[in-house]
């Protein structure tokens, strides 16, 4: 099956805490929460207080609000009262995955509150692991590559590391932005595709495959492995790697999360936490 671009579901976070937010606690604290209390009567049909800046966030969207299961709701994303927002952030920041790659998981997670991306934006900034570890000076622009239009049909591919005395295999998809990770302790033409199989036993063959021009990337071997799934092999040209610039620019953000969050718990610990 592959991976959709949206989640069926209304929220989700990782548990890397005793507590995690969970839906339950989410309508436990809206109850008590000043603001998102007005909000919900304000839905039911009553009026909101006049010169309240508060609600100003809210207004403007006020048509697309609603309460499901004592959440309030703006369209598919659950809003996070006050209590719990501190915790939902450091939950979201737990792998050092930057200010881009966070966003996108709230967006995917379908949380929001006034004010989040800004939130967001300061809490990398703050972060003194992820300071000791920034690109500097900022990464080259990437080659712009056309939108495409389902998941899974094509694939970037590249090789990190080593790190840790381990290397990776990562695969992100253009359309979902979906990444696989593979740890591998070697990276040869059997190793990859055998890590490609397993992928592609998941979630079906990729139409398109976009990769560097490794020795094990283009090998006899993998050629015939893609070719036999039906898969379209597109390499960088030589002295420009960045043309697999999607693929690049995760293996960037996985370096620096993987760095930012030494001691905080196993590779394995750590790679769940960022993807």
């Amino acid at each position: 099956m592959k991976p959709e671009s949206t989640r069926e579901d209304i929220f989700y976070f990782r548990e890397v805490e005793k507590a995690p937010v969970s839906a339950l606690r989410v309508k436990k604290e809206t109850r008590t929460d000043p603001l998102l209390s007005a909000v919900m009567n304000m839905i039911a049909g009553g009026q909101p207080a006049r010169g309240d800046a508060n609600l100003k966030s809210f207004l403007g969207r006020r048509s697309e609000l609603s309460v499901q299961s004592g959440c309030l709701l703006w369209g598919r994303r659950v809003i996070i009262p006050l209590s719990l927002r501190t915790q939902v952030l450091r939950q979201l920041h737990a792998g050092h995955s930057g200010i881009v790659r966070m966003k996108e998981i709230a967006r995917r997670s379908y949380f929001w509150w006034p004010n989040m991306a800004k939130q967001i934006k300061d809490l990398a900034k703050n972060c003194s692991s992820c300071h000791k570890v920034r690109n500097n000076p900022p990464l080259a622009p990437l080659h712009a590559w056309e939108f495409s239009q389902e998941p899974w049909h094509r694939e970037h591919i590249d090789f990190a590391g080593p790190f840790e005395g381990k290397m990776f295999l990562v695969a992100v998809d253009a359309h979902s932005k979906w990444p696989e990770v593979a740890i591998v302790k070697s990276t040869t033409t059997e190793k990859t595709i055998e890590k490609l199989g397993e992928m592609f036993s998941r979630f079906g063959s990729a139409s398109q495959f976009v990769s560097d021009n490794g020795p094990q990337l283009g090998s006899e071997e993998m050629h015939a492995f893609l070719q036999a799934n039906g898969v379209q092999h597109i390499k960088s040209a030589p002295y420009h790697l960045r043309q697999n610039g999607l693929a690049e620019r995760f293996v960037q953000m996985m370096k620096h999360a993987l760095k930012a969050s030494q001691g905080q718990g196993t590779l394995q610990q750590r790679l769940y936490n960022f993807c």
